[in-house]
């Protein structure tokens, strides 16, 4: 018999994880989404995966926006970086795609 008390607080994370591997969009991900829609309005096109299992340990995001016009690519993530302030604290990891439209 496996001895979950070994794992502290941690077992409701893991339990958590497991059941939200399922699901279409996690919480995390449609709160990150809404944030991102809201920061950068003009984004012809917003990804945002967890890819912690549904933990909302650590996340992908790929956005597509004419904001990101002429600014490095430093600049992009520094933007998507300071949209997403305080979520960023709860965070594992993030990893940032940005790109400009292509007309």
């Amino acid at each position: 018999k496996k001895n979950w008390g070994s794992l502290g607080g941690k077992r409701k994370t893991v339990l958590h994880c497991a059941q939200r591997m399922f699901a279409s969009q996690t919480e995390g991900e449609l709160k990150v989404t809404r944030i991102l829609k809201e920061k950068f309005p003009g984004a012809t096109a917003i990804k945002v995966t967890d890819i912690s299992g549904g933990c909302g340990a650590m996340y992908e995001i790929q956005i597509e926006s004419e904001e990101f016009k002429e600014k490095r690519t430093v600049q992009q993530h520094q933007m998507v970086n300071q949209a997403l302030k305080e979520e960023i604290k709860g965070m594992h990891g993030l990893r940032i795609f940005t790109s400009v439209p292509k007309h």
